[in-house]
């Protein structure tokens, strides 16, 4: 059946807007009405959706708050935008114009292998390298997907989810972590840059996300003021787990408080230049590294060193998870508004153990043993 004077939706050569795949429907369940089944007129409105179509109603439904994310929260600007990028990138020139119910489980996984195969890869605009591709966008691309799918599903706006089943790869995400002795060796490089000149700034910021566990823009990022060193905790308005607190160390907060201060600027890590924060540490870690024999450093390895230590220390998953703001409803609820103590003791436990390594060279001190208990 068609709408009166128009083609079938199936000979419009591109994908339709929300809009349009509203007016599809109501222009079929009004021609229904006069001489059909209703029932009829609603599925094949509903059959006739694009990939692209239950993409956009996805962004614009989840960008009013009408579809929320996993804990009942409305989704996070941060992450409508992510998808929107993955969107863009993979899921529309890849299979942005397909009928979602013909989509079969093969469809999703060849998806996913053209992505790693880096047919939608792209030149990153004036900076070389490769800005999408690869298994870990592949997995993601795919996983966003599935999500999109469920939600629709819900909303009765598809039959079902074609993705439900699909292998993906694994994540691609960083693994490494430096172990005590390479801390140990790292402090002595640290020590060695900056008697060659380093900048204190990146050489602090190396420091900092190895003795708090924060992540990079969560450090460098980090207004003074929302550093409590009495209480030893750092305030976040806006994590990815939402708002918390994060326990830090003694030694940490003596780091912080100890970093150079510039007039009229908020930020603890401030740009070399300019009036914003400092971004430049995968540079500076880098230039450290390479002095160091270290391989395969990154700075995201910093924030799983400081996991690692505490797990080496013996605390348990569910206190590891407390000091890194991980997304666990038991934790980050609980701490979302006052400081635990148990999580600041264990904090300062972590970062006095990762202090002593990376000073260890230049104090004479040894690192012991430590088991503690989470």
């Amino acid at each position: 059946m068609t709408r009166r004077g128009c083609a079938p939706p199936s000979t419009i050569g591109s994908p339709y807007t929300v809009d349009e795949a509203r007016k599809i429907a109501t222009d079929l369940l009004r021609d229904i009405r006069d001489d059909g089944d209703p029932r009829a007129a609603k599925a094949q409105a509903r059959d006739g959706l694009t990939v692209a179509d239950v993409c956009e109603w996805y962004l614009e439904q989840a960008g009013k708050g009408a579809v929320l994310g996993r804990r009942g929260e409305r989704i996070k600007a941060s992450t409508l935008a992510m998808d929107r990028t993955r969107i863009n990138a993979h899921v529309l020139p890849l299979i942005g114009r397909r009928k979602v119910e013909n989509l079969t489980l093969d469809d999703i996984e060849k998806f996913q292998t053209d992505i790693a195969a880096g047919k939608t890869a792209k030149q990153r605009n004036g900076r070389g390298g490769v800005a999408t591709g690869g298994t870990g966008a592949a997995s993601r691309s795919v996983g966003m997907l599935g999500t999109i799918f469920e939600h629709a599903k819900r909303k009765k706006l598809v039959k079902g989810n074609p993705a439900v089943g699909v292998k993906q790869y694994a994540d691609g995400r960083q693994r490494r972590f430096l172990a005590l002795d390479e801390i140990v060796t790292l402090g002595a490089a640290i020590r060695d840059a900056e008697a060659a000149g380093e900048g204190g700034t990146g050489l602090a910021g190396i420091r900092c996300l190895l003795m708090t566990g924060l992540r990079r823009i969560e450090a460098l990022a980090l207004p003074r003021a929302r550093v409590d060193g009495r209480a030893h905790y750092i305030r976040f308005e806006d994590t990815k787990s939402g708002a918390q607190l994060s326990p830090i160390g003694a030694h940490a907060v003596k780091m912080l408080k100890n970093l150079p201060r510039r007039d009229g600027c908020p930020w603890a890590f401030p740009a070399e230049r300019g009036d914003g924060h400092f971004v430049g540490l995968p540079k500076v870690l880098k230039r450290v590294c390479r002095r160091a024999g270290l391989d395969g450093v990154t700075v995201h390895a910093l924030h799983h060193s400081f996991a690692a230590t505490a797990a080496e220390m013996g605390f348990s998953e569910l206190t590891i998870a407390g000091l890194l703001g991980q997304t666990i409803a038991s934790v980050t609820d609980r701490y979302a508004d006052v400081p635990d103590r148990a999580l600041v003791s264990a904090a300062d436990a972590v970062a006095a153990r990762i202090a002593a390594a990376l000073d260890s060279w230049e104090e004479g001190a040894e690192v012991v043993e430590f088991r503690g208990r989470g």
